[in-house]
């Protein structure tokens, strides 16, 4: 059955499907998965900024003096969960090349067991852009959990993550954490094995961005 909430937006586009099949596949090397990466986040980000305010001005075209539109205000903070997120950071900006983007390190606290930020470095403006949260994997949903909320603590009131695969227990998880954010995923799999991987998923997405399998 599909996971049925407005806050969370499949993107299915044939190219996505597509592009999500060869990603999946163990034997696609390092730099087509990264190249993979980039695309899907670009597509991605085309559906997550859909609703971007805008302004009318004057521009002249060779013709005449027109109106046309852009985008208003501060636009975006891209703000990847380190380390896959960074693998995202690139599609986005190839969309939108004005974005700033701000950097999350999420550790396990060996005590409480949650993920904590180990490193934080967002626009100083950030509280009055809309912000992407960006990261591969969407599995127990912990570490976006604690992305949103440091980004809620800092003002930030717009708030998407973009995910390429997501598990159902990490969106019910990040939709119940806080009642505003809106998710975008490439694909809602089965669920987690017993070490929390997402079935059928694709594996490590940092090992597999970054080259660094075992």
């Amino acid at each position: 059955m599909p996971y049925a909430n407005p806050r969370v937006t499949l993107v299915d586009h044939p190219l996505v499907q597509h592009k999500m099949g060869i990603l999946r596949q163990s034997a696609t090397p390092t730099s087509q998965f990264r190249t993979l990466v980039r695309e899907l986040a670009h597509i991605e980000a085309i559906f997550a900024t859909a609703d971007l305010e805008t302004e009318s001005y004057e521009i002249e075209t060779p013709i005449c003096r027109t109106h046309a539109k852009r985008i208003a205000g501060p636009k975006l903070a891209i703000v990847p969960i380190l380390r896959a997120g960074m693998g995202m950071v690139d599609g986005v900006l190839d969309l939108v090349p004005s974005a700033r983007v701000g950097v999350l390190g999420m550790q396990r606290n060996e005590e409480t067991h949650e993920p904590e930020p180990y490193y934080e470095k967002v626009p100083v403006d950030v509280a009055s852009r809309d912000c992407l949260v960006v990261d591969p994997m969407l599995a127990t949903g912990g570490s976006a959990i604690a992305a949103v909320k440091l980004l809620r603590e800092r003002g930030v009131d717009n708030i998407k993550v973009m995910v390429l695969v997501a598990a159902p227990v990490g969106l019910d998880a990040l939709l119940a954490a806080d009642d505003q954010v809106h998710i975008y995923t490439c694909a809602i799999d089965e669920g987690l094995n017993d070490v929390a991987y997402i079935v059928p998923g694709l594996g490590d997405a940092g090992d597999r961005i970054f080259g660094t399998v075992a």
